[in-house]
């Protein structure tokens, strides 16, 4: 029932709003983006399809001296303002008002540096930290091997739990509208999706038939 539901919101969102391919919005780092670089764009991607619908062979070299041009301006548009902003940058972290964007570029810088793929420290069951490669890989291997074997500490609390609780699947596994409805009623917009990648607006929106 629930896959069937799924399905049938699925198929119903793509017939009425379409798929995307993505991306969209403003990209990390053109902060520097301005109105004659977006008209220059713009002009780009009008001779771009232009040259892209084109069959006759003469219209089209024609055509495509055309978005060599407008690519060329694109280029110089991007950089005049690139050196702008930045002129605005470095007059502005001189002032004093600027200290505090100085801190925010240096943090920036820092976390964009940051290589999530390397753990450079580590700290072993005593709270030492270990610095040393093959230190922190039998740490990693030691730990992995405690949680896959089930000897972690969490996983021995929880199976005493269920042990002390003797759990009935019949009265867990009945849910109630009211529960439901209390769930959804707690539920905040805009948050991420879980396994099956529905939104909680779908539910909220869908009423008593998404309660049922």
């Amino acid at each position: 029932m629930w896959v069937g539901m799924g399905q049938c919101i699925w198929r119903s969102a793509k017939e009425v709003l379409g798929v995307s391919r993505g991306g969209g919005g403003r990209k990390s780092g053109t902060w520097w983006w301005n109105e004659e670089v977006r008209e220059k764009v713009k002009e780009k991607q009008k001779a771009y399809i232009a040259l892209s619908s084109c069959t006759l062979k003469e219209e089209k070299g024609v055509r495509e001296a055309t978005y060599k041009v407008t690519k060329k301006l694109v280029k110089k548009a991007v950089t005049v303002a690139k050196n702008n902003a930045y002129e605005r940058l470095y007059q502005k972290l001189e002032t004093k008002e600027g200290e505090k964007d100085v801190f925010k570029l240096a943090r920036a810088k820092e976390k964009k540096s940051r290589e999530l793929g390397c753990v450079r420290c580590i700290k072993c069951e005593d709270s030492r930290v270990l610095v040393k490669e093959t230190e922190i890989r039998e740490r990693w291997r030691s730990y992995i091997s405690r949680l896959l074997n089930g000897e972690s500490e969490s996983s021995r609390h929880l199976e005493r739990g269920v042990q002390e609780r003797h759990l009935n699947d019949r009265v867990c596994s009945h849910t109630s509208k009211e529960e439901v409805k209390g769930a959804l009623r707690k539920m905040k917009y805009e948050k991420a999706v879980g396994l099956d990648l529905m939104p909680v607006e779908i539910w909220k929106c869908l009423g008593k038939e998404g309660l049922d």
